[in-house]
């Protein structure tokens, strides 16, 4: 029991101290093109999977079958950096560069090895021809 406790307030001790290193990130002007727009990973069967970045340090997004996504994002470089918490996949983060021009976007591969094409859609965006 001294031990659970001793973990939990180590825990309680730590988590505000990781917090503000979210919003301490001065993220890229590619990640801030996101906020307020849709980021679009569009798939080779047409299908896409939409993000929506918070300047929070937060995201959702709906995944190709339209089911809510949810996480943290961290900057790195010029990478978006994903952490998936909804629903929860353990040891799941994955980095990507992000388009930041509507009128082009860039090709590169899903956490998969998928290739797909990442486009930026001016708004939030549930449905969008690709």
């Amino acid at each position: 029991m001294t031990r659970i406790l001793l973990f939990a307030a180590t825990l309680a001790l730590a988590a505000p101290l990781a917090l503000p290193s979210i919003a301490k990130d001065e993220p890229s002007g590619k990640i801030a093109a996101a906020f307020g727009n849709t980021v679009l990973s569009i798939y080779p069967d047409g299908r896409s999977q939409k993000i929506w970045l918070k300047e929070d340090g937060s995201w959702t997004g709906l995944s190709r079958r339209g089911n809510p996504l949810a996480g943290n994002w961290t900057a790195k470089g010029d990478q978006v950096c994903l952490k998936q918490t909804h629903p929860p996949i353990p040891f799941f983060k994955f980095c990507q560069t992000l388009p930041d021009d509507p009128e082009t976007g860039i090709d590169s591969k899903d956490l998969g090895g998928t290739k797909i094409h990442l486009k930026l859609v001016k708004g939030h965006v549930t449905k969008a021809e690709s």
